[in-house]
């Protein structure tokens, strides 16, 4: 297996708006981002991955782009970016950025240009027809919108202020590669790239949308047929002469597929977000996870990337609700379960993601009202719940449920006022429990969600078969017991964790075996407690069978 630098480093989303306010306005910020970086090296993170900073509207929190080369003045200028990059290669990190070429903001210059005639140059940059076909945007109502000046509809599979690019254009290809290049020649060190399944469309025996109904059209903008030569040529024209970091949001593509997606052969990305386990998220109301149907989906990524690519390992990110409270416990076991769930996917073969705030255990917040939501999704799945005839209170739960506003309350730096991100009233409400719940707290406990987050990298950087050693579901005869053994070389690991709020016998001390972390202390008994984590190095003729 080639040993690369991506696959033995440790990634940490920052979500800009949410993360640090260096200026007191109440908005996080680059410079914001900068008066950090002592923190995530602290941490142990070796790249840095910062959401959408540049020049937008902001419908969609920054990833409805109007200006790819120019950085939003909320969050500072090109100069503060600069100052960012230059500290973060000071500090031995890597800095990646989103690449969000799927769709721009109905703001910026080509579609401008694009919606100014019907004879415009521009015009074939984005999608356009007479009629509507009957799709539903992923956003929830139709993805198609009127434009009274040119009496035409346009695509938008997202928000209607997001308008899909069209890359069966070659221009269109041509000038977003050049615009990436020019990040490249930057100096930043690599890409994930947003909503990237979504670039083809088949439009294809489809029909008009008669009498405007809309129906859920993934068949027809997600990982469609033809994709492939598309993403071969962005690869050759753009990644492939670089040694960069590229992570693909690949929703639609399954583990059957990886090949041509990630292999180190004739893949076009390094590693990719899988959504295979999505169901997993979407259970509305919810009461910890379906450990079997997870050990299923995460063990069949193992199996079939092992030997071919890479996984990119994650449990949080900016687009869904916070992991301890939707498959953990956030009351009675928030400490063991935010353990437990970090724990249970942090050491499988790939490279792990920490979401800002996940390595303190940061929770859902209350948010009661419409208002407390800040979303565009969330707000539009209100409305269209509503049209569909269901009451304010069932979608008031369903939101509160999961909505993706609670992974981008303000980081929770400290109990003072605004918890320490900001010195004016923050941009959305931060979560009460902060006066507890904050970095300052678990900063010198060695008991913390914190200081387990530093020994798990701690490990993974001093021990290859963390990094590289193949991976192998171990069945404990509990269903919500999830165990599985590490080899590479000479070295075998055992983690086995238990993501139940009951306690579970099933024998969990291996002869000869050495304890390298737990989330509870002395207890060396055959039981696991409720969301007990543990990670054995065992000998290499252990047999868990």
């Amino acid at each position: 297996m080639n040993r690369k630098w991506w696959k033995e480093a440790v990634v940490y989303q920052v979500y800009p708006r949410s993360f640090m306010d260096s200026d007191g306005n109440g908005l996080g910020d680059i410079n914001g981002i900068t008066s950090k970086l002592d923190y995530l090296k602290g941490l142990g993170i070796d790249v840095i991955w910062v959401c959408p900073m540049y020049k937008s509207p902001n419908d969609d929190n920054g990833y409805d782009i109007s200006d790819y080369q120019e950085i939003l003045e909320d969050f500072g200028t090109m100069e503060d970016f600069d100052l960012l990059m230059e500290q973060v290669h000071a500090r031995d990190m890597k800095l990646i950025i989103d690449l969000v070429i799927n769709h721009t903001s109905d703001e910026h210059p080509w579609f401008l240009e694009s919606s100014s005639s019907r004879d415009h140059p521009k015009r074939d940059w984005y999608v356009w027809r007479d009629e509507p076909l009957n799709w539903e945007s992923i956003f929830g109502g139709p993805a198609w919108e009127y434009d009274e000046k040119t009496k035409q509809y346009f695509l938008h599979i997202f928000s209607k202020k997001q308008p899909d690019l069209n890359w069966e254009n070659p221009e269109v290809r041509k000038e977003l590669y050049k615009m990436i290049n020019w990040w490249i020649a930057r100096g930043i060190d690599g890409f994930r790239v947003d909503a990237i399944s979504h670039i083809k469309k088949d439009y294809t025996n489809t029909a008009d949308a008669e009498g405007h109904v809309f129906v859920p059209s993934w068949e027809k903008i997600m990982n469609v047929d033809g994709i492939q030569p598309m993403l071969q040529e962005l690869y050759d024209e753009t990644f492939g002469k670089h040694d960069i970091m590229t992570v693909g949001e690949a929703n639609g593509v399954s583990a059957d597929e990886i090949d041509e997606w990630v292999s180190e052969k004739t893949g076009k990305f390094n590693m990719i977000f899988q959504f295979e386990d999505i169901d997993l998220w979407n259970i509305e109301v919810r009461n910890g996870v379906n450990v079997p149907e997870l050990k299923h989906v995460l063990s069949k990524w193992q199996n079939k990337v092992n030997g071919v690519g890479w996984n990119a390992l994650f449990i949080e990110n900016h687009d869904r609700p916070r992991v301890v409270s939707t498959w953990g416990n956030d009351q009675q076991y928030w400490r063991e379960s935010a353990t437990a769930l970090a724990c249970m996917y942090f050491f499988m073969q790939g490279t792990p993601f920490i979401y800002q705030g996940q390595e303190i255990g940061m929770t859902n917040a209350p948010f009661e009202e419409l208002d407390h939501f800040d979303d565009v999704h969330t707000h539009n799945l209100y409305f269209h719940k509503k049209e569909t005839g269901m009451q304010h209170e069932a979608i008031m739960t369903l939101l509160r449920a999961t909505s993706r506003d609670h992974s981008r309350t303000p980081m929770q730096w400290d109990n003072t006022l605004h918890a320490g991100f900001s010195d004016a009233s923050p941009w959305m409400g931060i979560n009460p429990n902060y006066q507890w719940l904050n970095v300052k707290a678990q900063e010198n406990d060695p008991h913390s969600v914190l200081a387990f987050y530093k020994q798990m990298i701690w490990l993974r950087k001093n021990m290859d078969v963390f990094v590289y050693g193949e991976y192998k579901l171990i069945e404990m005869g509990h269903e919500a017991v999830f165990a599985y053994t590490r080899e590479y070389g000479d070295d075998k690991v055992f983690i086995v964790t238990n993501l139940a709020q009951h306690a579970c016998m099933c024998g969990v001390n291996p002869e000869n075996s050495t304890l390298l972390l737990g989330n509870y202390s002395n207890n060396d008994s055959a039981q696991l407690l409720p969301y007990e984590a543990r990670v054995y190095k065992v000998p290499k003729d252990a047999n868990f069978e």
